[in-house]
């Protein structure tokens, strides 16, 4: 799919060329910075040095107080306390996390994550229910339980004393629970609102830790995984998540705990240079995998782990699990695709709405996922699950899919998500008017424009441009994700030298020059349909949208363009 280059254009152009000089980096440079907002050099300081100074307070959270003390209570007592947790990776890392730093202090404490298709997302009564049968007198749930009402009042007419750490966005009414510590819920003035599941633990344990009078590096030990939750849970990596990220990559890289080593041996990422990217593409579907299949508990399982073997078997049984879920995964595509070639009329649906009994209710949402990034179009993916339709709901730019579904509220038994993902559950005599009342509210918010899709370009660059004080430089931009992306730079009227070739699996292979530069190797990862216009641009140079990252390949790193698109010169 080709896409419309849009170039980005930063709040204060003024800013790039007063970065420029007190900076003393290149016009490029300080354009990436201005995108960002960062216009002075104390705020390039703090991005380019993120510190532990700069992390906030734990206790301007809304009760924080309240779950501290509680919390500490719990610690000096031994008593005995439950975490409720969640099956994605936020959730197996947040329930890592609180179940570590309890079980150091010897108490006993469990943990329970709800089967996906047999509990269903967040707290139960049935999971109050096994907090009880444990004997516990403190759930903490993490990564879930800000729309808990009914459930939280259950937990206290039962006398069970329950901390929530949540980070999704709070309905009309707050749990009645002993705290609630969520930076989203209204009224609450923590000074950032992004943080994941593990990111709100997190805070937590830095708050009972100054409560126990223990150093306050204590909580440090945990960034590993708060990291891999960052990166997984595609949460905003800017302000306090830019700060945990770093640090937490320099402890998974460095002395990664017995689990996470076991899995990147496994899969053969190398310790030392794991990046953001490699947790989003390569440990956190493995880790998800687990819930996405069915039980969970396995990630948690390696990720708590304190013994090399049987580290080792739980990173096998996620691998295996994860295989399965890929075989799934593609089997899915392959029949989604099929229901849309035999449907025929895509051009004139403004969504797409497919159902299959028979789909894996774990993986329906990573197809629509796909098949959005493919058509650009809206995409319902529903499968049947005891009697009731259920699926995943992704969507495009200039589209809120939840305020969609919230125009279809009186068909569906449940709702709930954000702008761009959500998932939900209907009777199947609802479904014929679901498909017909959704695609009239895309058609009316949705024109011909928005199925075009769009490339945001941070600046362009000469190939010439690129050399080792800049890569340096570029490099420290890092961690990437939201609101921080990897820069994407277009660089036009490019000699393409040798001959391009189609590798492996359809991905396209090249190498270019431009202004007398050295040759840059190219790959475009299932980009083979562009061959022919490549071979065919007869000497005139093509246009390339890129970005720039290190391939590491037999023992050697060199420094390589990975393409997005491809056009001809205007």
């Amino acid at each position: 799919m080709s896409f419309r280059w849009i170039m980005a254009r930063p709040e204060d152009d003024d800013a790039i060329s007063s970065l420029q000089e007190k900076l003393n980096v290149t016009s490029v440079i300080a354009r990436l910075l201005a995108l960002r907002g960062i216009t002075t050099f104390d705020k390039a300081k703090t991005f380019f040095r993120p510190e532990q100074a700069q992390i906030h307070d734990p206790f301007l959270m809304q009760d924080m107080e309240t779950a501290a003390c509680r919390l500490a209570a719990a610690v000096r007592s031994h008593e005995k306390v439950l975490i409720y947790g969640d099956y994605d990776v936020d959730g197996t890392t947040s329930t890592a996390i609180m179940y570590l730093f309890l079980k150091q202090f010897g108490l006993d404490a469990r943990y329970f994550i709800p089967h996906r298709f047999k509990d269903g997302y967040g707290i139960s009564v049935e999971g109050i229910e096994k907090a009880i049968e444990t004997g516990a007198t403190l759930v903490l749930s993490v990564d879930c339980g800000i729309t808990a009402v009914d459930e939280a009042a259950y937990a206290r007419e039962k006398g069970l004393d329950l901390i929530i750490c949540d980070h999704h966005n709070a309905g009309d009414v707050i749990p009645d629970a002993f705290a609630v510590l969520d930076p989203k819920r209204p009224g609450c003035g923590y000074p950032f609102d992004g943080l994941s599941g593990a990111g709100v633990a997190f805070k937590l344990i830095q708050a009972t830790i100054s409560k126990l009078g223990l150093p306050a590096e204590m909580a440090d030990r945990y960034l590993d995984l708060v990291a891999i939750s960052i990166a997984s849970d595609i949460v905003p990596l800017v302000d306090e998540n830019r700060i945990l990220m770093h640090k937490g990559l320099k402890i998974l890289n460095s002395s990664p705990r017995i689990g996470m080593r076991a899995l990147a041996k496994l899969i053969k990422l190398e310790l030392g240079s794991i990046s953001t990217s490699q947790i989003v593409f390569s440990l956190g579907p493995r880790i998800n995998a687990a819930g996405r299949m069915g039980d969970a508990s396995i990630a948690v399982e390696l990720m708590i782990s304190d013994n090399e073997a049987e580290a080792e078997q739980r990173a096998h049984q996620l691998e295996q699990v994860n295989k399965k879920r890929r075989l799934t995964d593609a089997d899915t595509m392959k029949h989604a695709l099929l229901m849309m070639e035999q449907d025929g009329n895509l051009e004139e649906k403004s969504v797409v709405v497919l159902h299959d009994r028979d789909w894996h209710l774990g993986v329906i949402g990573i197809v629509a996922s796909r098949l959005v990034d493919r058509f650009c179009r809206p995409t319902v993916m529903l499968s049947t699950v005891d009697g009731y339709v259920k699926g995943s709901a992704r969507s495009i730019k200039g589209f809120n899919i939840y305020n969609a579904l919230k125009q279809c509220e009186d068909l569906l038994l449940q709702f709930g998500g954000h702008e761009f993902a959500a998932g939900l559950t209907m009777t199947e005599d609802k479904l014929p008017e679901f498909k017909e009342r959704l695609q009239s509210v895309a058609s009316c918010d949705l024109c011909d424009e928005s199925f075009e899709p769009e490339l945001i370009v941070d600046a362009e660059l000469d190939l010439s441009q690129i050399d080792l004080k800049f890569w340096k430089i570029l490099n420290q931009f890092e961690p990437f994700g939201p609101q921080n992306l990897r820069p994407v730079f277009v660089s036009r009227g490019l000699k393409v030298t040798g001959n391009p070739t189609v590798v492996g699996n359809g991905h396209l292979k090249m190498r270019v020059s431009q202004n007398g530069s050295a040759p840059f190797d190219v790959i475009g990862f299932n980009m083979h349909q562009h061959l022919p216009l490549i071979r065919n641009s007869n000497g005139k140079g093509i246009d390339i949208a890129y970005v720039l990252e290190e391939n590491f390949w037999n023992n050697k790193r060199s420094l390589q363009i990975r393409l997005k698109d491809v056009a001809l010169p205007a």
